[in-house]
Parts: C-alpha cells; sequence; structure tokens
C-alpha cells in the first residue's frame, strides 16, 4: 500500500516563513513577522521592534507592559516598528517593488507560547494601501488561514473616516 503524501499549501508555507521571522522581533508584549511576496518569491521580510540602533524592550522592559495597556493600544508609548511596515521598508532600501503583491502576517506572543491573530493596525493599513499592496494573509488564533483584499480597506477607512467626523461636528453643535 502506496502512502499518500501532502503537501503545505502555499499560504501554509509563506506563513510559516513569517514565523520564523517573528522570531527575530525583540518585543516582549507579541511578536510578528511579516514577508512580502511577488511572482512567487519572497522579495522582502519584516519584524516589530525599534528603529534601527534604538533601545528594545527586551533589554530594558516595556512600558506598555508597565501601564497595563491593551493589545493594539499605546501606539504612542512604543518605540517600535510594526512588521508590516519594515517589510515595506526593507524592499525600499534594496529598490524593490512591491506593487501587486502579498504580505503575508503571522503574530504570537512572547516566547511563542501562544499565535495572536497577526491583523495589521490602521496605521499600517493605510501604509499597505499606499505600497500598493493587493491582499495581506494571515492566520487566527483558531488557526484559519485568512485573506483581505487591500481595495477594500480603501472603502472601510473611508466610511470610518466620514463616521468620526460627522461625529466630531455633531460633538461641535451640541449645546453646552
Amino acid at each position: 500500500m502506496s502512502k499518500k503524501w501532502s503537501r503545505l499549501s502555499k499560504d501554509e508555507y509563506y506563513l510559516n516563513i513569517a514565523k520564523a521571522v517573528c522570531l527575530r522581533s525583540p518585543c516582549i508584549r507579541r511578536q510578528f513577522g511579516a514577508i512580502i511576496v511577488k511572482n512567487d518569491a519572497v522579495i522582502s521580510t519584516g519584524y516589530n521592534g525599534p528603529a534601527r540602533g534604538v533601545v528594545n524592550c527586551m533589554d530594558v522592559g516595556c512600558i506598555k507592559n508597565e501601564l497595563d495597556l491593551p493589545p493594539y493600544t499605546g501606539y504612542d508609548y512604543c518605540p517600535g516598528v510594526h512588521a508590516e511596515e519594515n517589510a515595506l521598508l526593507n524592499a525600499a532600501r534594496h529598490g524593490s517593488s512591491v506593487l501587486d503583491g502579498t504580505l503575508y502576517l503571522y503574530g504570537q506572543r512572547f516566547n511563542g507560547d501562544s499565535l495572536t491573530e497577526g491583523r495589521p493596525c490602521d496605521r499600517c493599513k493605510r501604509a499597505i494601501i499606499n505600497a500598493g499592496i493587493k491582499e495581506v494573509v494571515t492566520k487566527s488564533v483558531d488557526g484559519v488561514i485568512h485573506k483581505y483584499k487591500v481595495s477594500e480597506w480603501v472603502k472601510e477607512d473611508t466610511e470610518n473616516y466620514l463616521k468620526k467626523l460627522e461625529k466630531a461636528k455633531e460633538k461641535k453643535l451640541k449645546p453646552l
């Protein structure tokens, strides 16, 4: 009887590479790794961490931990550059076009004790839109692969901004 072999899907393959990249992150809360793939080739990688040469929390501690801030908040306190941003910046440093590429994002808690959803924040979404990435692929905590069409984020960001603008106008018009 012959044994049936199976291969990883391309998405699993690239997410595993992004997982390896995240292990370089010096963040003691969550480690993220991003890779950009174009024409079935990895053209750039990035992980979350401070700007080149800036102190990192692995060496001195984390302000966000000290303040007990929840995930996806407190960006003003953190010197970190996000994995997605670093992947885009590293491509630019080396003259690689990311236009029409796919960004794979993997996240885990520090020391790999559990998967965390790798979802881009609003700032990263805007950078991804402007860079011309066409799709973002992540894995949720339950192991399900999610694919996001970046073109849909343009509409979402516009709608969110208009809602916030309307609320600001209403607030301004309310009598004291």
